[in-house]
């Protein structure tokens, strides 16, 4: 039985996805601080004119949700990815995080996307 060589490119990507994910978390725990502040001050809108500001805090509130759904879901695929990354299991979800990182910074999400894409035979 042929043992597969270890490198330290799926380690490499595995970290930046984590890194890339643990970010994307953070952001979204960032907007949902934003919508309950948002909520909690919504009283004030009704003194501002719609006229100067057209959108009303229900809107700003539903794009903010739209946002952390897509924070939340991306930043966990890219952990999971990372996870698997690491552990040189599920290839195909370790290249998926990477992809989905390079939503949250170019500068991970490339190298993660080349390390694992290069390291496909290491990966059970």
């Amino acid at each position: 039985m042929e043992t597969k060589p270890k490198t330290w490119m799926p380690t490499v990507a595995g970290i930046l996805n984590i890194i890339t994910g643990a970010f994307r978390l953070l952001g979204f725990i960032g907007v949902i601080i934003a919508i309950i502040f948002l909520n909690a001050v919504s009283y004030w809108w009704g003194e501002i004119e719609s006229g100067i500001y057209p959108l009303t805090s229900q809107y700003i509130a539903l794009i903010l949700i739209f946002v952390a759904v897509f924070l939340a879901v991306t930043g966990i695929l890219s952990l999971v990815g990372g996870i698997s990354a690491l552990q040189r299991k599920r290839w195909g979800l370790a290249l998926a995080g990477s992809i989905i990182s390079i939503f949250g910074s170019l500068l991970l999400g490339i190298p993660a996307i080349i390390f694992t894409a290069i390291s496909k035979p290491e990966f059970d």
